[in-house]
C-alpha cells in the first residue's frame, strides 16, 4: 500500500474511534443535558410563590372553565398527573374549594412535563386559593387580593327605560337591580316609571391593580318618580347590622312587598266588576293577577305563618299567609309549593313559598295575589304598606353622624325644580 494512503487510513480510523468515544460519553451525560437540576423543594416553593415564571422548565396553563368541567377532566385534557390530582384532593381544605367549578372562571395550573407544581383559583374578589408543591407534598393557602374602593356618583334621566338610563350613567346592571329593590316598596318599576323620572346614586367603585372591576354597595340614592322624591341612605349600626333608611331614620323597607314576584305584566287589576274569561260572567276580582312564566318563584309578601296550603276551587293550588294584626295575603294558581311553606310553618318576607302556574280557573300562567285586612279585600297596588321598624332612638345621633355627608351629596344643583319629598 502506498505510504501516504496507509497514513490517511490510520487517521480516519483514529477519528472514528474518537467519535465513538465521544458519542458514548454524550449518552452517559444525556439525562443531565435534557433535565435541568431539580431545585430544593423549599427554594422552589418560595420562588413559585414570588414569581413562578422564574423557575426553569415550568409552564403555566390558564384554563377557562366550561360547563360540566371537572378537575379530573381538565387534568386529563392537559395530560397532567392524575396522581398529583389525587394527592391534591386528599387535602380536605382544598377538596371543598375545588370540587365545584363555575363556568367562565379561570384556573392557573403550573407544571413541569405534566407534574403539578402549583394551582391558583380566585375564590372571591378579595381572596385566592394558592396551592404549591413542597418537601412534604402539596400545601394550600388563602391569599388576599387587595382592592381599592372609592366613592362615585351617577345621575340619569329616564327616557325609555331605567336600564338604558343607568347604562348611560355608567352603572352596572347589578347596581340597577339594587336600586330597584331599594325603592321597590314605594315604586313599581314595571308600571310606575315615566319619561322624565330622575335618579342620583352614590356608590362604591371597586378597582384592583389599577383597573376597574365592579360596582360595590349603594351608599345613598335619590329617585324622583312622577314628581315625588324618594331618598335612602346606607347605615351600619354599632352591632354591624346594615340597613337603608330615609333621612329621618325610617326604614325604606316595608312590612310587605308591593309585588311578591318578578312579573312580565299585570294581566288583571283589582276590580269590583270584571268579566271572567272562563265563567263568562261579570264578577268582582278581589286581587291582582301578575302574568309570569310558569315556574317563576313566588315570595312571601311579608313575614307570617302558613294558615292554609292546598287546593281551593278556582284558586287551584293556593297558599294563605297570616301576618297578624288582621292581615292575610293569598297566592293562587301555583304550579307547586316550596318546601318551606308547610302548613303552620313561619316564613320570612322574601322567602320563596311557591311557583307560578295555572292551576284552577286560569287561562295562562300567572299569580293571583290578594291582600285582606280584617276580612276586607284591599287593592294590593294601592294600599299604603306599613313601615318596617325605624332606627332605635338611641342610635339617631350616630345615624346622623354617619349619613350626613352621604345625604348632602344627593342635593340637586341650585335652580332645580322643586319636587314633593316622601
Amino acid at each position: 500500500m502506498h505510504p501516504m494512503l496507509k497514513t490517511r487510513l490510520m487517521q480516519i480510523t483514529a477519528c472514528a474511534a474518537l467519535g465513538t468515544l465521544a458519542l458514548l460519553d454524550m449518552r452517559n451525560q444525556l439525562p443531565t443535558l435534557v433535565s435541568p437540576p431539580v431545585e430544593p423543594a423549599a427554594t422552589l416553593t418560595a420562588t413559585l410563590a414570588a414569581a413562578p415564571q422564574l423557575v426553569p422548565g415550568l409552564a403555566t396553563i390558564e384554563v377557562v372553565v366550561r360547563s360540566n368541567d371537572t378537575l379530573d377532566r381538565i387534568f386529563r385534557n392537559f395530560e397532567l398527573s392524575l396522581t398529583d390530582l389525587a394527592n391534591l384532593r386528599a387535602l380536605d381544605s382544598v377538596r371543598r374549594l375545588l370540587d365545584r367549578l363555575k363556568p367562565g372562571e379561570q384556573l392557573k395550573l403550573i407544571h413541569r412535563e405534566g407534574v403539578l407544581f402549583g394551582l391558583e383559583r380566585d375564590l372571591s374578589l378579595t381572596e385566592k386559593l394558592q396551592v404549591r408543591r413542597g418537601d412534604d407534598g402539596f400545601s394550600a393557602d388563602i391569599v388576599a387580593k387587595p382592592i381599592d374602593v372609592a366613592p362615585a356618583i351617577a345621575t340619569g334621566n329616564i327616557e325609555s327605560s331605567l336600564f338604558e338610563a343607568a347604562d348611560k350613567a355608567g352603572l352596572q346592571d347589578a347596581t340597577v337591580l339594587r336600586l330597584a329593590r331599594l325603592f321597590g316598596w314605594d315604586i313599581d318599576f314595571v308600571l310606575d316609571l315615566r319619561p322624565g323620572d330622575q335618579f342620583m346614586v352614590s356608590y362604591e367603585r371597586i378597582s384592583q391593580n389599577g383597573r376597574y372591576v365592579q360596582d360595590g354597595e349603594i351608599l345613598a340614592a335619590r329617585f324622583v318618580n312622577q314628581g315625588r322624591e324618594y331618598r335612602a341612605v346606607r347605615y351600619t349600626a354599632p352591632d354591624g347590622t346594615v340597613g337603608y333608611y330615609t333621612p329621618d331614620g325610617h326604614s325604606v323597607e316595608k312590612a310587605f312587598l308591593r309585588a311578591p314576584l318578578e312579573f312580565r305584566r299585570v294581566s288583571s287589576r283589582f276590580s269590583t266588576g270584571r268579566y271572567h274569561p272562563i265563567l263568562n260572567k261579570v264578577r268582582a276580582h278581589r286581587g291582582v293577577d301578575y302574568a309570569a312564566a310558569k315556574g317563576t318563584p313566588v315570595q312571601a309578601a311579608g313575614a307570617g305563618k302558613v294558615r292554609f296550603r292546598g287546593q281551593q276551587g278556582g284558586y287551584g293550588n293556593v297558599i294563605e299567609l297570616d301576618h297578624g294584626s288582621g292581615i292575610v295575603t293569598v297566592y293562587g294558581h301555583l304550579s307547586r309549593f316550596a318546601a318551606a311553606a308547610r302548613g303552620g310553618a313561619r316564613v320570612q318576607q322574601g322567602e320563596v313559598i311557591g311557583y307560578v302556574g295555572m292551576t284552577g280557573l286560569a287561562t295562562g300562567p300567572h299569580l293571583h295575589y290578594e291582600y285582606r285586612m280584617n276580612g276586607r279585600y284591599m287593592d294590593p297596588q294601592k294600599i299604603r304598606l306599613p313601615d318596617a321598624k325605624p332606627i332605635d332612638s338611641s342610635l339617631i345621633a350616630d345615624f346622623r353622624l354617619q349619613t350626613g355627608s352621604l345625604l348632602a351629596a344627593l342635593n340637586p344643583p341650585p335652580g332645580t325644580a322643586a319636587v314633593a319629598a316622601r
